[in-house]
Parts: structure tokens; sequence; C-alpha cells
């Protein structure tokens, strides 16, 4: 069954008494206050309820973008949709008069690992991600990225005893400033990098750091994002 789009009664999104340029500037405006209202990214299909059927949102978001070149403040494609976002260039700025960012716990390496390996090998279970790094995968660990948002659980894996499968979230994709999966640098790309091997992932030769030792990885939510 097709979702029923919420109606937008009192609302005149075609707007065909106004001239085409007060038109498109009141759809510029009205697009602009969706996001900068919203806490999460905002996608076409929720955009698309303010404005007229001829209006197209790409363009209405390249002239917003514009006119927000100078501001300390940009608008992004992240997780499916658009969000407003300061600049990371104000980042130590935002942080030294509100402490903003000052709590945020970082990932440690071992959270990054298992949560990189959930990325690109989604769906995949608890065990499969023990075989990937040659020991268990703690439900502690896996909590912790739950928590955060990180993942969720996906559909059931066809394996005996049909265990939980874990995917990454929009919160992922939002953290970490991707506007979908496809986005994920290529694997090729880790490895010449020396960051990831696959062949070294699937043969269980790359072991996750012990609790005691990890390292805190530079994984903070940027500042940028409040």
């Amino acid at each position: 069954m097709a979702r029923r789009e919420r109606p937008t009664e009192g609302l005149d999104t075609e707007l065909a008494d106004l001239p085409p340029e007060l038109r498109w500037r009141e759809w510029m405006g009205r697009i602009e206050a969706v996001i900068f209202a919203a806490a999460e990214p905002v996608s076409r299909d929720v955009l698309a309820r303010v404005v007229g059927k001829t209006c197209n949102i790409e363009l209405v978001i390249d002239d917003i973008r514009a006119e927000l070149a100078g501001r300390p403040y940009e608008l992004v494609s992240v997780a499916g949709g658009w969000q407003h976002r300061t600049k990371k260039s104000f980042a130590v700025a935002i942080r030294a008069a509100t402490g903003l960012g000052d709590n945020l716990r970082p990932l440690s390496s071992t959270e990054s690992l298992v949560l990189m390996c959930i990325a690109y090998f989604q769906p995949i279970t608890r065990g499969e991600l023990g075989l990937f790094f040659g020991k268990e995968v703690s439900r502690d660990l896996i909590g912790t990225l739950r928590a955060q948002g990180f993942i969720a659980s996906g559909p059931r894996s066809p394996t005996p005893g049909a265990p939980y499968t874990f995917v990454t979230t929009p919160v992922f994709l939002s953290h970490f400033g991707f506007e979908t999966l496809r986005e994920l640098p290529d694997m090729e790309a880790l490895e010449d990098a020396g960051l990831l091997s696959k062949d070294r992932l699937l043969a269980g030769d790359i072991p996750l750091p012990d609790t005691d030792d990890d390292d805190e990885m530079a994984s903070e939510i940027d500042i940028e994002e409040v």
C-alpha cells in the first residue's frame, strides 16, 4: 500500500498568483525554513510538501547554498536529505564559547574497526564479525555502537539459529558526512592507503586490539553537526 501523503490544507504550494521570481523566492524561503527547523536531515519527499509540482528542489537548494556562501553555516547533503551545519572552520570558536563537543565520547580503535566492517559487509552477524577478527566481538561492543545510534538490527541471517544481522543507520551516515553508503571510500583505496585489507579480513588476519590497549580514535562528532 502506498504511503498517504500528509495533507497541506491551508498552504498554497503552487503560488500561481505570484510572478515567477517571487514564487521562486517563496519556495526558497519555505525549503530553507523547513530544513532549519528540523533536527535531522530533511528528505526531498518532505520538502516537496511545501512547494509546487513544477518546483525543482535541487535547483532551489543550489540557490540557497549560493546565498549562504559567506555565512558561518552551510546546507549539506547527508543521510539522504539536507541539513544546516556550521562550518568546520568555526568549530574551535563554538567550542570555546559554549563547550559543545567537549564531553562527546570518541570511538575506540576496536569500535571503529567493527563499525567499519559492518558498514562494508552489512548485513552481518556478530559471529561473522568474529570470524573476520579471529576473536569474539562482545555484546557490549555491539551494544555501545547501538547506543550511539550507528547500527541497528537487520534481517535475520539464513544460517543455523537465524541470528540477527547488523546494519548501519542514517545516524551513521550523518555522523560521518555521507549522503548514502555508495559514498563510502572504495575498498581498493583503503587497501592502497594501508587502512584495510579485504583479503586479511576474510582470512581473519586483522586482530582486534585488547580493550585495555584501545587508543581513542579521532572520530568525535564534528562541531558543525551541532
